[in-house]
């Protein structure tokens, strides 16, 4: 599954209001080594290095797109980062790292209940997880997504199609409790005001949740897949009264502290 870095980037502030929320909850300490675990177009990364400016700082993301852009990031064009294309699944630090920042990448990757203690294995002792991951699949954007897969003429192209699976909160303290010597859960909707209708709630899917359900059709049934789903954005998504359309969106935060 492509991505595409100026898509991802239409609403850059409002998607990467939840990492400073994420590494503003993060224990205070040194952080020499720091790695962006799905860095994207490199936003998180510019916050990281804004919060720790000495650290030397990895950004990884799989996608060719994502890491051009980020290379383009004029404040990550310092000798202390370095952009690289790289697989989280099979990633292993190359020393141990003081901090792993994983914001909206882990949700595509399955079996949490390897990862997760992987990843903390990454890390020093007293060297920190910050994970953030969009918690909305049962909001009306992801319902929808699934019932027009589901019941139009391409259904047959989805028959074997899943997403990896999510967790709650206390899925991820189970887990990471025993390994760690503090883990912080919480969970936070955002209500993020979008000018454009519910035209700009398509805009918003097509850099990230509508991407993998795209790239099953082909251009024509791409083309009538929007179509739907635009329609059915503007039933589940009105308009408030400045003419902006409210999007909810929970994300699920862990900060987890060896």
């Amino acid at each position: 599954m492509a991505w595409s870095a100026n898509q991802y980037s239409l609403f850059e502030d409002e998607r990467t209001r939840a990492v400073r929320d994420l590494l503003a909850a993060v224990p205070p300490r040194s952080v020499r080594h720091a790695t962006d675990l799905g860095c994207g177009p490199g936003n998180s990364t510019e916050v990281l290095l804004q919060r720790h400016p000495d650290a030397q700082v990895t950004a990884l993301d799989s996608d060719p797109d994502m890491i051009a852009k980020a290379r383009e990031r004029r404040r990550l064009c310092v000798p202390r980062v370095r952009c690289e294309i790289a697989d989280i699944a099979s990633w292993k630090a190359p020393e141990p790292q003081d901090l792993i920042l994983a914001n909206a990448s882990l949700q595509w990757l399955p079996d949490h209940a390897s990862l997760y203690p992987h990843l903390i294995r990454q890390l020093n002792e007293g060297g920190s997880l910050a994970v953030q991951t969009p918690d909305n699949l049962d909001e009306p954007a992801h319902r929808q997504l699934r019932e027009i897969a589901s019941r139009g003429p391409w259904a047959h192209k989805f028959a074997d199609f899943a997403l990896p699976a999510r967790h709650n909160a206390g899925f991820y303290y189970d887990l990471l409790s025993p390994l760690c010597s503090r883990v912080d859960v919480w969970r936070t909707t955002y209500h993020h005001p979008l000018m454009g209708g519910a035209e700009a709630v398509v805009e918003w899917f097509k850099g990230s949740a509508l991407r993998p359900y795209l790239a099953r059709l082909d251009e024509g049934e791409q083309a009538d897949f929007l179509q739907v789903y635009l329609q059915a954005m503007q039933r589940d998504y009105p308009a408030a009264t400045d003419g902006k359309v409210l999007l909810p969106f929970p994300r699920l935060f862990v900060v987890a502290t060896r």
